[in-house]
């Protein structure tokens, strides 16, 4: 909408005026003349507030016609009043608007930052999470058909016993890591024995072994919901017990991983 009032003309078409019109009602209807001259000359105002500024100009129109020449002063001051208000409002109506936008704007810049920087941790996440499953695979975990499979030895354990020792922690301690930059993964803790001594000694020494492991990951935030822990006793032997190295090698706690959604492979 362009301006249709110019101040100039408004005040030559003034001063031509008779009548009713008092000093006063003219001042009214001057100034009434300029304020709605600064706003009909922002097109921002203008695109906001197009029914208010309308309504200013035809009430100015009503109060320059009751100047004229058949109105008395107080419809000039009413309609001049009305026209100064309806400017204001506009004006009004139009920063509402704005601050509208700007407030939107900055809610949608803020939501864009965090996108970004939760992106940015995610990719960090990932990448610490792939480089630790390649260092856990280089030192002791292998894909099986059951999945990642971890082994710790019999060494990182007491003799015959289920309590850990010094060594157990750096080994332990990168898993538990790895557990907590992948809070889907999940995993199931399996001890194993040899087969000398009492099986069912073997089967509740294994399984105190695997919750050992288990305490220790939990005792470090790893919540138990994600734990499994089984005893196999002298199941599931890699090696011949005949020999003290197969042995050893059958003395062991496996640590199972599940996949990405945090599915186990079932049980042995």
């Amino acid at each position: 909408m362009k301006p249709v009032y110019l101040i100039p003309a408004l005040l030559v078409a003034l001063g031509a005026l008779s009548g009713c019109a008092t000093h006063e009602s003219q001042q009214q209807l001057e100034d009434a003349a300029m304020t709605f001259q600064s706003i009909s000359e922002v097109p921002q105002i203008l695109q906001d507030a197009p029914k208010d500024v309308m309504r200013a100009g035809e009430s100015l129109e009503r109060a320059k016609r009751f100047a004229g020449y058949w109105g008395s002063a107080e419809d000039v001051i009413h309609y001049a009043y009305l026209s100064k208000r309806y400017s204001e409002i506009a004006r009004q109506h139009s920063e509402q608007l704005q601050n509208q936008r700007r407030a939107t704007q900055l809610s949608m810049e803020l939501e864009r930052l965090r996108q970004a920087v939760q992106e940015a941790r995610m990719l960090d996440m990932q990448h610490q999470g792939r480089w630790l499953e390649d260092q856990m695979v280089s030192l002791a975990a292998a894909e099986t058909d059951r999945g990642l499979v971890m082994t710790l030895g019999d060494v990182l354990f007491r003799a015959a016993s289920a309590e850990l020792g010094a060594s157990a922690n750096r080994t332990l301690l990168k898993v538990v890591h790895f557990l907590q930059l992948n809070p889907k993964r999940r995993v199931r803790i399996e001890g194993y024995t040899d087969n000398r001594g009492d099986a069912a000694e073997n089967l509740a020494l294994s399984k105190a072994r695997a919750q050992t492991v288990g305490d220790f990951m939990q005792s470090l935030g790893i919540d138990a919901g994600r734990i499994e822990v089984v005893g196999y006793g002298e199941q599931y032997r890699v090696a011949e017990n005949a020999s003290a190295r197969g042995r050893a090698q059958n003395r062991r706690v496996e640590v199972l991983f599940s996949d990405e959604q945090g599915r186990l492979s079932s049980p042995r």
